[in-house]
């Protein structure tokens, strides 16, 4: 039993000793409680989690984005399988806030990772669309923290590389690497270049067949492009490098880059991030949770349509319908 439980005088959950134990059930079960809005489940998350935060931590966090088509699932399943044969263990959590509108692209991705998810030492789960990014982020945090007890030292993060959620992930891994397609010159403007500002390692997928020569280039160029952006990860200079998920090659060699990465941030740098992150997550928890508050409070109901109507036709200014509710919330 964690020490912290004990001293809580909480019961211990039943799917704590077998997570721990690495059991994938168990592990199901509770990424399901998790993932629930109901305030009982909730409640039971919250204890569990609380239970297993001193077992988790020991992985390392990457995070990996790229626009639909660029091979993000191949090139995971390829890299997957060569951790695996190094003797590492990985745990994929595929998170797509866009799935509601798109029809669940990662959904797919389980299936598309056929030969990596029939690997004992493999687990790809993918976050189901929630309201709020927050909320999908919130799940996938906490997913992470329990694949982490369960004894994975890999863990993934994949997002599908559209809106906001490239921020999402990049705050809550350790190293974030952006997939990118070969492109040159003008193309290159098609990049957001708040992506570009997250990535800790570029990699240009495809670069096998007539795309070689175009890959090389699109290095050159992104080399060149971030010589003129700051390093989000202090005592790391980003890199750019090449594969070609089809054929495999660089692939198992990405893994030496995180090393390297790790090396040149310590022990202590990832740490520090961490920290960063956990304060940052706890705010975002508190901003989620007020709003869930305010949207539930009986009276700020009454007054939402009304508002909102005024918003619209200009009666109001949102900053004083933002007061008014407000006002209802505290019941002023």
């Amino acid at each position: 039993m964690s020490p912290s439980v004990a001293k809580s005088g909480l019961s211990v959950d039943p799917l704590f000793e077998p997570l721990l134990a690495g059991d994938r059930r168990a592990l199901a079960q509770a990424i399901t409680l998790i993932e629930s809005t109901r305030p009982d489940h909730r409640e039971r998350a919250d204890v569990l989690l609380a239970a297993l935060l001193p077992h988790a931590g020991k992985s390392v966090r990457l995070g990996i984005t790229g626009v639909p088509g660029v091979g993000k699932s191949t090139l995971i399943e390829r890299f997957g399988l060569s951790l695996l044969e190094r003797g590492r263990s990985l745990a994929v959590l595929a998170i797509d806030p866009s799935s509601k509108r798109g029809g669940g692209s990662i959904l797919g991705d389980k299936t598309r990772m056929e030969e990596l998810s029939r690997k004992t030492a493999a687990f790809i789960r993918p976050s189901p669309a929630g309201a709020t990014l927050g909320g999908v982020a919130r799940r996938t945090r906490e997913a992470m923290l329990l694949v982490e007890a369960a004894g994975f030292d890999t863990v993934i993060v994949e997002t599908v590389g559209v809106g906001q959620s490239e921020t999402a992930v990049a705050d809550m891994v350790d190293m974030f690497i952006v997939l990118l397609l070969p492109a040159g010159g003008d193309d290159l403007q098609g990049i957001k270049r708040g992506v570009i500002e997250l990535a800790d390692l570029i990699v240009v997928n495809k670069a096998d067949g007539d795309l070689k020569a175009a890959a090389r280039r699109s290095v050159a160029d992104y080399k060149h492009a971030l010589r003129m952006l700051r390093s989000p990860t202090a005592g790391w200079v980003p890199e750019v490098t090449t594969c070609s998920a089809y054929t495999g090659d660089g692939v198992a060699e990405l893994w030496a880059i995180v090393e390297r990465f790790n090396e040149a941030v310590g022990a202590k740098g990832i740490i520090r991030r961490r920290a960063e992150q956990a304060r940052t997550w706890m705010w975002n928890e508190v901003g989620e949770t007020l709003l869930a508050e305010l949207r539930k409070h009986p009276d700020v109901k009454r007054l939402v349509g009304g508002l909102e109507r005024d918003v619209e036709s200009g009666r109001c200014t949102p900053a004083v319908a933002a007061r008014r509710m407000l006002e209802a919330f505290h019941g002023h």
